[in-house]
């Protein structure tokens, strides 16, 4: 039996996918696919902006109690996006590529504090 506390933390995660996703399109992205899975891991989003594909880790927090979303981003973290991304340009033979990063704060039925953070790899 799943816990309340994993629901709402997917339920959470949902939303600051959607908030990413509708972030990138106002900013003149095309998003492709979202929360593919690769032999090498999970990308949350995949975007194009221009001739770039676009790799998206979204992390999601309703308060910084456990600290700015983007903190979660660590070295061990950066490395499976890495993986995650590599994989998935090779399986559909793409050159041009970057991962970024969007923090989101907040909660559903507010409006999200968004920041982007571009090519971290």
């Amino acid at each position: 039996m799943k816990s309340r506390f994993s629901s709402h933390n997917r339920e959470i995660g949902l939303w600051g996918e959607s908030a990413a996703a509708d972030y990138l399109l106002s900013k003149g992205f095309q998003v492709i696919a979202r929360n593919v899975r690769t032999s090498r891991g999970e990308i949350d989003l995949v975007a194009r902006h221009g001739d770039i594909a676009v790799f998206v880790e979204v992390k999601t927090r309703t308060n910084a109690r456990f600290g700015l979303p983007e903190e979660a981003i660590n070295p061990r973290k950066l490395s499976h996006m890495l993986g995650a991304a590599e994989a998935y340009a090779a399986q559909n033979a793409i050159d041009n590529w970057q991962i970024d990063v969007i923090s989101v704060e907040g909660k559903p039925g507010r409006r999200p504090v968004i920041t982007h953070f571009e090519n971290v790899s």
